[in-house]
């Protein structure tokens, strides 16, 4: 078993490479299929995502490769539509709504992202494993 410092750090390690790939699909999404919103342009993105932070938390935080990948996984969707809609709908109303920078937005919800995150998989979706 890991200590929590060390457990925590490759938290952190994997959600900053998920993040970089969701920001990199959103990007994409607004600057080169220029869709005009982006709410939907980050939802999108988010299942990117969230599919790359899946096979981090799995194979490298939580190494919980042992337990039944559907249970895994279908927790894991469940944890990560909210944190989704949540997501989506704090980039709606910070750039959708009130105008304002979506990469300053895109931050204000990730950071919500990641508290909400850690604690659903650690409690939730990867609980045996830690």
């Amino acid at each position: 078993m890991r200590s929590s410092r060390a457990l925590l750090a490759s938290y952190v390690a994997n959600g900053v490479f998920a993040t970089a790939v969701h920001f990199a699909v959103l990007w994409t999404n607004i600057n080169v299929l220029r869709m005009s919103s982006a709410g939907m342009a980050n939802l999108l993105a988010a299942v990117v995502g969230i599919g790359t932070s899946f096979a981090g938390n799995r194979w490298f935080v939580f190494r919980a490769r042992g337990q039944a990948i559907l249970g895994q996984a279908t927790r894991y969707l469940a944890l990560y539509a909210v944190i989704a809609l949540m997501h989506g709908g704090v980039l709606w109303l910070w750039s959708d709504i009130s105008h304002l920078d979506y990469r300053i937005g895109f931050v204000v919800a990730t950071s919500l992202q990641f508290a909400l995150s850690f604690v659903g998989n650690r409690y939730l979706v990867f609980r045996h494993a830690a």
